[in-house]
């Protein structure tokens, strides 16, 4: 192409990047942030108490140590926040320059282990939203892996795949979304009546389909009569447990059949139910073995160069999400380098304010737009669209270039002969002496299985994507109880905090192979565990210390005071105008600000300490499924954004502690500025630690509501309540002798 004429349709890109808008502002705040922390060191070394006692040698010592940490720690998640991109596509020009054949088939695997955690109806309300993508049916294939081999979740995707028959038809009518059926018909109809009248028989019909499901789910067993329906309840004839049984494979709906056709005469996708074969003297690896299996099985089915992962619990919340992910993989000069493309997750059953923080609102919405310019987001294990290839073990090569030209390779052999021929690949015996898990397929050996996995598909030359598009492709749930949102946080720390201290460290692993800043981007995360010490001293001893009379901050008439002043405030100004500016409210951000405490003071604590149990072979990894359903009382008190504890926990009896110690710290501190003959001089001299211990009090505010005023189940349990006055009173009674 000459230089001057205009771009011809087929060169025109089908994505765009471009920079987020407040670079600079960020960069010029970030700076005199940075030169506040400098004066902060400063005035640590040059007034270090030499001449005074051991115990406030020893405060001043650890809280300038804290400090460093945190300073280190914040500029390493500037590498996140200093270069942010956006992402756009043009699914108009994808559509115009290629028609249905020649877009490539895409395999969905949605994995569940458990139907008492994870409802049958919750999975087939995914499976069926992820059917129904606002693409070429013949092109799908949806695999749906239950490693906890349930008859129940058969029987409900048996249902679904009927289901479907009138659903596909009706969402492609009238251009439904969300389109699972759930969260579709929480919406009221809208249009002529012709419209609401089918809106209501499809109403009606899902609501049949959830009530049959949810009776044989409480009955707990298939009925005999519903066993002759289909060939596949058989297999559970020979089931010992959820842990030692054969490979189930069955096709529910082979798109090749002729027959296989919905209400209005079109193709349906493909529609697989896979269970691996488990047993108890092999490790089956959780869902990292679930996936693999799930690679290989796909292979042998329907075979599409691209894979689409999601959790039970990420129903599709974006028809047309599909085809942004086919404007990355599929644009000319760019797509064949991609790997992956990963979507953000959302939730769709957050409180008003966000109770607890699950939404991680500036790491969706800020840290990993930085994350994706220096090199690609992680694998964050759902919401992600592979390239097989990539997965497989390949590493990248210019040959990828327009893989998508080529016609897909037909299977033809009948579904019978490929159920019987695919169980071998989900054997747990397969995989002996085989590079799966460790050079093919996902990794083995971490519960955090997606980080190292996408690390690695980069080490090899891949770069990936993050794609936030305005509506959210994904949609899941968030745990409704402090403690689960506590446990689930504990495995994550612990997950990457293995990673950082294994042969995948970023910064070793990935070094000469991805860039630096990529490497070091990764650290924050691998670090959050570390985070617990440096936090639970800020919380613990300038509390103690002003029950002691020890002073650890500058006078309030000192002018090094407004070195500390300016690097708080600015530091939460930034905090907040992050959030804001990433949708969230004050009420929210007060929330976030609440839950990192939390987090620190107790999940990181304990995954630190049960990664270096792991490491001295005292402990194992296990994988805990979060629960994703609570009683309508606890769903009650959530919505009204009161925190729910109730069960006593080690974790709470540490954020009881912790928050009684605080308040009995302030209450002291203030205790001896009033009594004082002089008390602007005990103001003077203590005024910052009171306004920190005050902070601390304001942040710990739901604790004392379970700990006093609580009176309903969700209240702090009453063992909890007297072990941590006991345990605050005795480390305040220590401090002052």
């Amino acid at each position: 192409m000459n230089k001057g004429e205009p771009e011809r349709e087929d060169y025109l890109p089908l994505f765009e990047t471009r920079p987020a808008r407040g670079r600079r502002l960020f960069r010029l705040f970030s700076a005199s942030i940075f030169i506040a922390i400098c004066f902060v060191w400063v005035y640590r070394v040059t007034y270090f108490p030499a001449g005074e006692a051991k115990a406030e040698r020893l405060a001043w010592l650890g809280l300038f140590l804290a400090e460093l940490w945190f300073s280190f720690y914040w500029s390493l998640t500037l590498i996140l926040r200093w270069n942010p991109v956006l992402r756009f596509t043009f699914k108009d020009r994808l559509s115009s320059r290629y028609n249905q054949e020649a877009l490539p088939g895409v395999d969905i695997f949605v994995c569940t282990a458990d139907p008492g955690l994870e409802p049958p109806v919750m999975v087939i309300n995914t499976v069926l939203s992820v059917m129904a993508y606002d693409y070429p049916p013949q092109k799908l294939s949806v695999y749906l892996s239950d490693d906890g081999c349930s008859e129940l979740t058969f029987y409900a995707l048996l249902e679904a795949a009927r289901f479907s028959e009138i659903w596909l038809p009706f969402c492609r009518k009238l251009k439904v979304e969300p389109r699972s059926p759930e969260a579709y018909f929480r919406t009221e109809p809208v249009g002529d009546s012709a419209m609401t009248n089918d809106w209501l028989s499809i109403k009606k019909s899902y609501e049949d389909l959830k009530i049959r499901i949810e009776t044989i789910t409480k009955l707990g067993r298939i009925p005999a009569d519903i066993r002759k329906e289909h060939k596949g309840f058989r297999e559970w004839g020979i089931v010992l447990s959820q842990h030692d049984h054969q490979t189930i494979l069955q096709i529910l709906i082979d798109g090749r059949d002729a027959n296989a056709i919905e209400i209005e005469g079109k193709v349906l996708p493909t529609l697989v139910y896979l269970s691996r074969e488990k047993r108890p003297k092999y490790c089956h690896n959780f869902k990292a073995g679930a996936m693999n299996a799930l690679i290989r099985v796909s292979s042998r089915i329907s075979n599409a160069p691209i894979i689409l992962n999601v959790d039970c619990d990420m129903y599709s919340n974006n028809s047309e999400a599909i085809k942004d992910a086919m404007c990355f993989f599929m644009d000319e000069k760019k797509g064949h380098e991609i790997a992956y493309v990963q979507y953000p997750q959302s939730f769709y059953n957050l409180s008003k304010n966000d109770l607890y923080s699950s939404s991680l609102r500036v790491i969706v919405e800020l840290e990993l737009l930085g994350f994706d310019a220096n090199g690609g987001p992680s694998y964050i294990g759902t919401g992600c669209f592979h390239r097989r290839a990539s997965l497989r073990g390949k590493k990248y090569s210019k040959e990828f270039k327009g893989e998508w030209r080529g016609p897909n390779k037909k299977i033809e052999e009948s579904a019978s002969f490929l159920e019987e021929t695919g169980k071998v690949l989900a054997s747990c015996t397969y995989e002996q002496d085989t590079d799966w898990g460790n050079e093919m397929g996902l990794k083995y050996g971490c519960p955090v299985e997606d980080i190292i996995t996408g690390l690695s598909i980069q080490c090899r030359g891949w770069r990936s994507i993050y794609f936030n598009p305005e509506r959210k492709a994904f949609l899941g749930v968030v745990p409704k109880t402090l403690l689960q949102y506590l446990i689930q946080h504990k495995r994550w720390a612990e997950g990457e905090l293995q990673i950082f201290l294994s042969k995948y460290c970023p910064v070793i692993y990935g070094h000469k192979k991805i860039p630096l800043k990529l490497q070091l981007s990764y650290c924050p995360y691998f670090l959050w565990a570390v985070n617990c010490f440096a936090t639970l001293y800020y919380v613990t001893v300038p509390s103690l210390c002003l029950v002691k009379g020890i002073i650890l901050f500058p006078k309030m008439s000192c002018p090094w005071t407004l070195s500390f002043a300016y690097a708080m405030i600015a530091g939460c100004m930034q905090s907040l105008g992050e959030f804001i500016c990433c949708g969230g409210t004050f009420q929210g951000w007060l929330n976030d600000q609440r839950m990192w405490m939390f987090k620190r003071t107790t999940s990181y604590f304990f995954a630190f300490s049960d990664t270096l149990m792991r490491m001295f072979g005292f402990s194992e990894s296990t994988f805990v499924i979060t629960e994703k359903v609570a009683d309508e009382e606890i769903s009650r008190r959530y919505e009204k954004e009161v925190m729910e504890f109730g069960t006593p926990s080690v974790m709470f009896t540490i954020l009881a502690t912790l928050a009684q110690l605080n308040l009995f710290g302030c209450v002291l501190g203030i205790r001896n500025v009033v009594a004082d003959d002089v008390p602007v001089k005990v103001l003077d001299q203590f005024g910052l630690q009171i306004i920190l211990c005050s902070v601390l009090v304001m942040l710990n505010q739901p604790i004392y509501r379970g700990l006093f005023f609580q009176k309903d189940s969700g209240k702090m349990p009453s063992s909890v309540t007297y072990q941590a006055i006991v345990y605050a009173l005795l480390a305040c009674t220590i401090a002052m002798y």
